[in-house]
């Protein structure tokens, strides 16, 4: 679709690669803080490319390819405190 990805379904994967996280890791490691309140920033962006990002790029790469290219953005703070 030239427009790009209009929505997802259910158990679907979108093409993309997976880049760093925090941990220097390629897989997602969801919250785990320790003890106290932890924020967590999820942002999702609405582009007018299609990006061309390498496996492992970090999230200071991602920004600055995106610069320019974006279109809307949204984003979900949470808020989470680890129980024992």
């Amino acid at each position: 679709n030239e427009l790009g990805i209009m929505n997802i379904e259910e158990g679907e994967e979108p093409e993309g690669v997976a880049g760093k996280g925090t941990g220097g890791n390629l897989v997602y490691m969801g919250p785990c803080p320790p003890s106290g309140a932890h924020r967590y920033v999820w942002s999702a962006y609405a582009l007018d490319t299609k990006l061309s990002l390498k496996e492992g790029s970090t999230k200071t790469e991602l920004e600055s390819i995106m610069q320019g290219h974006i279109l809307a953005k949204g984003e979900l703070i949470g808020l989470y405190s680890r129980t024992k």
